[in-house]
């Protein structure tokens, strides 16, 4: 498994260092910036899987930093320990209204911010692994962990193979598969198709998405693909 990076940010040099001999320590990569500008350049360029930032940084304070990460869809996924001197009730919520992932204040035991890093790093990867077994696209579900789709929350009755193309074609994207490919995809010991077999289950599987059918396209002479609406796409892959 690789190291995961973190990415440390304050304008106190010794923390800095305190922080990222413990954090090597404990088995990670450690970046290291001093100000609020050089935070985000680093954030967008090398994509950390945490920050850990103070809030009372020069040229670009941390509450500004959190709110671009958080704004940016290719940062706001990125988990944020806040970690500042201000103990006031008032700069907590604020941190955590911001999308920040945890709060801690100065002074601090770098033992208890390693655990938190790991603890933050843990919730992060439950939740990758269970969003990436829901599809959605506008009202229609597609959840693999209980083989169920929904369609605005009807639950609609699908074959094993008719579920297997919706999902396999939900997970591409947009990408345009030959009968071959979607063939590949769901065969399984108890699934038999051959490619002219895939048009009638495209079918059956449209009538049965209702106003959702369309969604599912036919590129002539190549294969099909489904179209996620505009502005939408799945909730993961």
């Amino acid at each position: 498994m690789s190291k995961k990076t973190i990415l440390v940010v304050d304008d106190e040099r010794d923390i800095v260092e305190l922080i990222d001999y413990n954090l090597t320590r404990a088995g990670y990569n450690v970046l290291k910036e001093y100000n609020g500008e050089a935070a985000l350049s680093a954030a967008r360029s090398c994509e950390p899987d945490l920050v850990i930032l103070d809030l009372m940084l020069p040229m670009v304070d941390g509450v500004d930093v959190c709110k671009e990460l958080k704004a940016s869809e290719a940062t706001a996924e990125i988990p944020i320990i806040m970690l500042t001197a201000r103990t006031e009730e008032a700069d907590v919520v604020l941190g955590l209204e911001l999308g920040a992932d945890d709060y801690m204040t100065k002074p601090f035991s770098p033992r208890v911010l390693t655990a938190r890093v790991r603890a933050v790093l843990r919730r992060k990867a439950e939740r990758a692994s269970d969003s990436s077994k829901i599809l959605k696209a506008a009202g229609l579900l597609v959840d693999t962990r209980c083989y169920e789709a929904r369609a605005d929350g009807k639950v609609l009755a699908l074959t094993v193979t008719e579920f297997k193309i919706l999902e396999f074609l939900m997970r591409g994207r947009g990408r345009v598969y030959d009968r071959y490919q979607v063939i590949d995809a769901v065969r399984g010991e108890e699934v038999v198709i051959i490619d002219r077999a895939v048009d009638v289950h495209i079918a059956a599987l449209r009538k049965k998405l209702g106003s959702y059918g369309p969604l599912i396209e036919t590129v002539r002479g190549v294969g099909y693909k489904f179209r996620y609406p505009a502005n939408e796409d799945e909730a993961s892959i």
